[in-house]
């Protein structure tokens, strides 16, 4: 049982160095792959959220334009990216926020839109935002079948307010989701080539 307890031990000791080992890429490379969920035109003057070398959440890059661009989270599976417009930081900011205090899904969504509705939590009335997905080549580090997706927030719309369905469609087609809460928004899905 002793040695079972040490295997346990061992495994636990050698699961948590790898994931505080876990390689935090340079603040160059974070900004040039985050920039590219943003539309062309925001890319230079966007401001840049990743992560320092211990791995806390930071601000790489100031910016002086509409655009707030997400790095790559590197304890994350794969690669995504993301933009927003700055009209959403706050509410982007408020969902990191409950994360970290250990709130996940349902939970996050029902402290935020008790929030919107009460006017302590700003939601702007429409706003973009931009992920962006592919894979790292494990050499040149550069991103390979690249692919954005859009959302654009238009909150407590309906089907009826916008005349788009509620439920998925094919790729390439609008539709809305989370229909009638704060966190309503037209997904945009284009095919993947």
């Amino acid at each position: 049982m002793k040695t079972k307890t040490s295997i346990i031990a061992m495994a636990s000791l050698l699961s948590l160095a790898t994931s505080c080992g876990q390689a935090i890429p340079s603040k160059e490379w974070q900004i040039k792959t985050a920039v590219m969920a943003a539309p062309e035109e925001y890319r230079d003057g966007a401001k840049v959220y990743g992560y320092d070398n211990d791995g806390s959440f930071t601000t790489l890059r100031e910016g002086n334009n509409a655009y707030i661009c997400l790095a790559d989270d590197p304890t994350k599976e794969g690669f995504s990216t993301a933009a927003y417009h700055k009209e959403l930081d706050e509410f982007m900011a408020r969902g990191r926020e409950l994360k970290a205090e250990g709130k996940e899904g349902q939970e996050i969504f029902d402290i935020r839109e008790a929030e919107v509705k009460a006017g302590t939590l700003k939601m702007p009335d429409k706003a973009t935002l931009c992920v962006f997905n592919g894979t790292v080549h494990p050499e040149t580090k550069e991103i390979e079948d690249p692919y954005v997706r859009y959302v654009f927030y238009v909150p407590f719309a309906t089907g009826e307010s916008t005349g788009l369905p509620t439920t998925p469609t094919p790729p390439g087609h609008a539709w809305l989701m989370d229909a009638g809460t704060h966190r309503a928004h037209i997904m945009i899905t284009p095919p993947k080539e």
